[in-house]
């Protein structure tokens, strides 16, 4: 199942698009896809809904299309979770997952246009997996029973200020949680139609030109270990995101270092998880 939410910013609209592309109206079952949606029995409530045909189209034709989960109470990152992404900055490969974190706030819609900092010389791009948690996990058993704990999947644009990052802190989140620093969506697709999320292939341009190609095949510590991981320090809630880390093809590791500029355009996919494109403009 593909979940959505349309409309302008704190007025989206909880829907679910069908496989024929039509967008059906699901605020008659929850005021949001949010995580005491996810936790309790909404999706259930929905795929109930759409075999029942009992669920309004929406005309969702001119409207924004919203993150798909509503502001999330912590958005967790994994850095360097790529082999080549690690060599190509220059790190070691961890022995154990890096975790950041950035501000809730930074979830913004796919489409939506991405602010640079003010002062900032080295915005980057970062296409990554998000996963988006629908039970609490605490303490979990094993990497195996972590991805029970998973609502769905997205793409994520883990947008970096690079200075900021590495020079102005001992801590990554000052390049990390600048207004607009996360793109989500625009679909949350449920475990069951987003397949095996070891086997997806992630890809980015900026401008028209390819800069990042990958496969989740190829994370150091997939998305089973990183759930269990976190869960030994944190609690994950309902409603959280966890970006998992991106493949090599950031502006960070290429020659000629081409960080973004206003009117840049990043153009975004992941396997059966849909498509974002945002234009970057001056805060």
């Amino acid at each position: 199942m593909k979940l959505l939410r349309v409309g302008a910013p704190g007025l989206e609209t909880p829907a679910v698009r069908t496989d024929d592309g039509r967008i059906l109206d699901i605020s008659g079952l929850t005021a949001d896809i949010d995580g005491k949606f996810l936790a309790g029995d909404g999706v259930q409530r929905v795929r109930a809904a759409l075999a029942a045909g009992s669920l309004p189209e929406l005309d969702a034709s001119g409207l924004r299309i919203g993150p798909p989960v509503a502001r999330p109470g912590k958005v967790v990152c994994i850095g360097l979770n790529y082999r080549d992404h690690a060599e190509e900055t220059g790190a070691a490969i961890p022995p154990r997952p890096v975790v950041f974190m950035k501000a809730p706030y930074t979830v913004v819609g796919p489409n939506d246009t991405v602010l640079i900092p003010r002062g900032s010389t080295r915005t980057d791009w970062e296409v990554e997996l998000a996963v988006v948690i629908g039970r609490e996990a605490r303490y979990l058993e094993s990497p195996e029973a972590a991805l029970e704990h998973v609502a769905g999947y997205a793409v994520s644009n883990d947008v970096s200020e690079r200075e900021f990052q590495l020079e102005r802190s001992a801590q990554w989140d000052l390049g990390k949680s600048c207004e607009t620093f996360n793109p989500l969506g625009p679909w949350l697709v449920t475990p069951d139609e987003a397949g095996d999320p070891g086997k997806l292939g992630l890809r980015l341009s900026v401008n028209g030109v390819s800069r990042q190609d990958g496969n989740t095949s190829n994370l150091i510590f997939d998305i089973g270990h990183v759930l269990w991981y976190l869960s030994q320090h944190m609690v994950l809630e309902p409603g959280d995101v966890v970006n998992t880390g991106t493949p090599a093809g950031v502006a960070l590791g290429l020659p000629d270092n081409p960080y973004l500029r206003p009117g840049d355009v990043v153009e975004l996919e992941i396997d059966g998880l849909g498509t974002a494109r945002q234009v970057f403009a001056a805060a």
